[in-house]
């Protein structure tokens, strides 16, 4: 391993999961993760190796079995996997995203129901927000939960792009309820609605159609989930009270962005590795590619952005961990992270030449799946709103 995305202050416990996740990720991931992602088959041989490595518990903590590790831990290890496949990474987020939305907000009861078991990996975890036709506009939330005269509710509405729409148990769902708020915003409710794994009727009034067919992030599901007339409790609203569900949902995306933002980093290291080790084996003009001036500068370059946003990554996951708001060290991370990121890859892949083109490549699969980490937990043009807003705030004259 070289210098690059190196984190200094890790306690050794931090270093001994590190070192654990990565020999897993280059003897158990990188091997196979070609002929999977081309297959687009679900990795289940990975996911059991992770879930007795501990990783589905990883920040869930001690007094719910879980390993009791920071965001900076987990976000650290997600760099590992991403570097060894992208799509691995992303059973895990969302699966954290579920937990930290109850560790953060859910009852004592619903912690105590889910957590020990999400620990182990035996309920899995999935985040949905999004719709057809409302993409980053959130407030647009058509999804609909009516109360009922017994205190219970009812869901109608269709969701999209449900990272482990099929393999998930427990899916976080955002509904429109009435509150009688004047603000749209507090008129939202997270419910955490169960289901069985699997496509087809997979609860009452739930529906998961099957996988939606994409250019990269394969092997992991992402579906829609119809929702008509689903019966659920007022006990499954996350926290107990309503009205409260996107304030949840924004605090559990801004950690989700720490998480794509070491989700682009893992790609970009990985990228950067290819890159070095193909210019060193092929020549041209009597000499290794690397010799040649147009190529030394642009790994150089690569080697810079990488280890520019790992440590923008490692800034956002630790001043998280204080307890202080991040949305704006977030998503300058998650902006940075998913557009340098791009460019190694791209970077790369030209370094390859034509063989870049070629499935028997492995950064043919890196060009394809690099490309979603910039619509991922919201686009570079939705963080860069995030971020100057907060900054005409810091700044207001």
């Amino acid at each position: 391993m070289g210098r690059l995305a190196s984190t200094e202050g890790l306690t050794e416990e931090q270093t001994a999961i590190l070192s654990t996740i990565r020999e897993f990720v280059d003897e158990k991931i990188i091997p196979v993760a070609q002929d999977l992602e081309h297959a687009d088959e679900y990795p289940t041989e990975i996911i059991e190796g992770l879930k007795e490595l501990g990783v589905f518990g990883l920040t869930i903590p001690e007094e719910y079995d879980g390993l009791g590790e920071s965001l900076l831990t987990y976000a650290l290890v997600v760099e590992e996997i991403a570097r060894g496949w992208m799509s691995v990474s992303g059973v895990i987020n969302t699966h954290f995203i579920v937990a930290y939305l109850l560790m953060q907000h859910g009852t004592e009861e619903q912690k105590k129901k889910y957590l020990p078991k999400m620990a182990t990996g035996e309920v899995r975890g999935a985040f949905s927000m999004s719709e057809p036709g409302l993409g980053s506009d959130v407030s647009a939330v058509s999804t609909k939960a009516t109360k009922k005269d017994d205190g219970s509710y009812s869901i109608t509405g269709q969701k999209m792009w449900l990272t482990n729409g099929g393999t998930s148990t427990l899916v976080a769902v955002l509904c429109k309820t009435d509150e009688g708020a004047e603000s749209v915003y507090k008129n939202m409710t997270t419910f955490l609605v169960e289901k069985e794994p699997g496509f087809g009727e997979t609860a009452q009034g739930i529906t998961v159609p099957g996988k939606i067919a994409k250019m990269g992030y394969k092997g992991v599901e992402t579906t829609e989930l119809i929702l008509e007339d689903h019966q659920i409790a007022a006990e499954q609203i996350l926290g107990g009270e309503p009205g409260k569900g996107f304030f949840q949902m924004m605090d559990g995306v801004e950690v989700g962005r720490v998480n794509v933002a070491a989700r682009a980093c893992g790609l970009a290291i990985r990228g950067f590795e290819l890159g070095i080790a193909y210019a060193q084996q092929r020549k041209t003009f009597g000499k290794q590619i690397a010799d040649h001036q147009a190529v030394l500068f642009r790994l150089a370059e690569m080697a810079t952005k990488v280890e520019t946003i790992h440590t923008m990554m490692v800034r956002a996951a630790r001043l998280k961990d204080t307890g202080k708001r991040m949305d704006v060290e977030a998503g300058m991370a998650k902006m940075l992270a998913s557009e340098y990121a791009n460019e190694v890859v791209e970077d790369s892949f030209r370094i390859h030449g034509g063989y870049g083109y070629s499935k028997e490549y492995e950064i043919e699969r890196l060009m394809r799946e690099v490309k979603f980490m910039l619509i991922g937990e919201g686009t570079s043009d939705i963080q860069k709103m995030i971020i100057g807003r907060a900054l005409l705030k810091d700044y207001k004259l």
